[in-house]
């Protein structure tokens, strides 16, 4: 066989093993769908838990529960209102919720509908959420229509859950790095 030949032959063996383990590889990541079915128990306006498993709305960002917004100049419990929102949307009948990813936390990353409605969809709609990679037309009909959230002002959910783990790490709220800096504290 010939120098030629045998590279040749190598060749087509290398690229023939990397195709099969790249065959094997996406095997792997296909899981198949998750569907969940029955009652589930709201967490907060984009998490759910149903037996111990918790499920996040995939495409949307809801207040966190303790999150209050501002309306009319004052201070409301948009959180609270979120979640409110998302418990009745699901009292309203038989909801499946489906999904194959999971995110960081381990939480399946669903979408769940009652029979034609969407109701990832419709807490954006209802401005009870803000669209997250998904539902930004249901935000703009929200934002145009000045429902839920954007009847006053906001923070972002991603923002505040931001500002306040900043909190969390910082107790004092900046006291310590002050007193440092003015060499009081050492």
């Amino acid at each position: 066989m010939t120098r030629f030949a045998r590279l040749f032959r190598d060749g087509i063996t290398t690229f023939a093993l990397l195709a099969l383990i790249g065959l094997l590889a996406l095997k792997m990541n296909n899981q198949p769908e998750t569907v969940k079915s029955g009652a589930f128990y709201a967490i907060d306006g984009d998490t759910l838990d149903q037996g111990g498993e918790r499920l996040r709305l995939l495409g949307i960002d809801a207040p966190e529960y303790r999150q209050q917004c501002q309306r009319g100049g004052s201070d409301w419990p948009c959180g609270r209102a979120a979640r409110d929102m998302l418990v009745k949307l699901l009292a309203g009948g038989s909801v499946d919720c489906r999904g194959d990813k999971r995110d960081r936390y381990g939480r399946l990353l669903v979408t769940c509908r009652m029979g034609d409605t969407d109701i990832n969809g419709e807490m954006v709609l209802r401005g009870m959420a803000v669209s997250y990679g998904g539902y930004v037309a249901d935000e703009a009909k929200a934002r145009q229509a000045k429902s839920g959230l954007w009847a006053g002002t906001f923070e972002r959910p991603q923002d505040w859950r931001r500002e306040e783990a900043e909190v969390r790490d910082d107790p004092l709220g900046g006291v310590a790095d002050i007193l440092k800096r003015l060499t009081i504290w050492n």
